[in-house]
């Protein structure tokens, strides 16, 4: 990997060609994503079909397009009873995890009459997008599914592509069953982003689309939201350690290979104060490299978007650290939990060495869909509020209204909406 002596000219090369991963920096393909929406939005099923057989290579119908019981049994049958175990066992400590996140309706009431609340409903319709190609993401359907279904949603809507032989993935249908998925469809990219935003003959419409996905994906999410509400729009996966001497090479190495490894537009930044440690990380990762099945992959993130930043102090390292604001921050130093209170930007934090960043992807419970490229400054990870929706509650008794009506009716005065101080002054007519 290529080491950094982190410069203010450094600094803003490393954050302008981290920023070309965004999404939003992917116009070309949006025409492409516009007439997929369109067609579908006016086509429905017959365009929905249609795309799958020419991106993915299968004919689907009406009768097929929905995932049988039989073929969740298949799936069961053709899955190790102890990956199944291994499932549950995650599934209980995502559900744990998020349950504590419930938040429930409030009401306050004052002698004087008037009662204020927040009534808090879940959403009725959600669909959860689960990508399929490059690799398989069973972990992605548990971290999607269960907040909602914590959450309450009535009705949990999965799409993902099928395989050549016109099938799921039989462990994603596993983890879909698992979790509690209602409906599962044989769709995917930005066709099955559409059938969920606007509906077709065979995919009702829902109320939010969550879920990661490729750059088609993340475009047609990002363009339907206002049809529907989606959790983010996500980009390629990233990783910042955050070191100082005491921390250990191989474990550093090997977490950040962790991310390196999904795909060309991963990014992963050792950010350490000090020079021996970075140039030992920098030997384990390419030795790591060369006995990991996807080091093609990992190669092409790690000259593209891969960096060993040394700074002068760790002050400096955190200030780049909450610039980055990485998806996944690591941080090993001598006191972990010091140098976390520091921290004001990063998705999940992960402190000391035995902490590793796919403890959090798999098993430990807090969420892995996190906000990328920067956008942890002001965004947070899927939870459990992202499936409810808030009310507020008004109630006022007549006395108490008398009490406030002309400063009312002066506000509304001061806007010239004279409609809105009428429908207060009506209710007091000739006192």
């Amino acid at each position: 990997m290529r080491i950094v002596g982190l410069t203010e000219k450094e600094r803003e090369n490393i954050l302008g060609n981290l920023l070309q991963r965004n999404p939003d920096q992917y116009g070309k393909y949006q025409a492409a994503v516009d007439e997929i929406l369109e067609a579908v939005k006016e086509k429905k099923d017959e365009a929905l079909f249609e795309y799958t057989q020419r991106f993915d290579g299968v004919k689907i119908t009406p009768e097929t397009v929905r995932v049988t019981p039989e073929e969740i049994q298949e799936a069961y049958g053709q899955v190790e009873d102890s990956l199944i175990e291994v499932i549950r066992k995650a599934l209980d400590n995502i559900r744990e995890y998020h349950q504590k996140q419930l938040r429930y309706s409030w009401f306050d009431s004052k002698p004087d009459g008037t009662l204020l609340g927040q009534k808090i409903a879940p959403l009725e319709r959600v669909g959860v997008y689960v990508p399929g190609g490059k690799a398989v993401y069973p972990s992605s359907v548990l971290m999607n599914v269960l907040p909602a279904r914590v959450a309450g949603v009535d009705r949990i809507i999965m799409t993902t592509p099928p395989g050549k032989d016109g099938k799921v993935y039989p462990v994603t249908l596993v983890a879909a069953k698992e979790a509690g998925v209602d409906e599962v469809y044989k769709v995917g990219g930005a066709q099955a982003i559409a059938a969920l935003a606007f509906g077709t003959q065979s995919i009702q419409k829902v109320d939010k689309i969550v879920g990661p996905g490729n750059i088609f994906v993340a475009l047609a999410k990002k363009t339907v939201y206002g049809h529907v509400s989606i959790d983010s729009i996500a980009g390629p996966s990233e990783i910042l350690v955050l070191a100082d001497e005491t921390a250990n090479p191989r474990y550093v190495a090997a977490d950040l290979l962790s991310q390196a490894e999904h795909d060309e537009l991963a990014s992963a930044i050792l950010v350490t104060t000090s020079m021996e440690l970075a140039t030992q990380v920098s030997e384990e990762v390419d030795r790591f490299v060369e006995q990991l099945s996807r080091k093609e992959i990992i190669q092409k993130s790690l000259d593209s978007y891969g960096y060993i930043l040394v700074t002068k102090t760790m002050e400096e390292g955190i200030q780049i650290a909450n610039e980055i604001a990485s998806e996944h921050l690591e941080i090993m130093t001598k006191d972990p939990f010091d140098t976390m209170t520091r921290i004001r930007n990063a998705g999940a934090i992960f402190l000391g060495e035995y902490s590793s960043e796919p403890l959090g992807d798999y098993f430990a419970g807090p969420n892995h869909i996190l906000p990328t490229n920067g956008t942890a400054k002001f965004f947070s990870p899927l939870s459990v509020d992202d499936f409810v929706k808030k009310s507020s509650i008004i109630s006022y008794s007549r006395g108490a209204l008398e009490k406030v009506h002309e400063d009312i009716e002066k506000f509304a005065a001061a806007e010239k909406l004279t409609a809105h101080a009428n429908s207060i002054a009506v209710r007091f007519e000739g006192k």
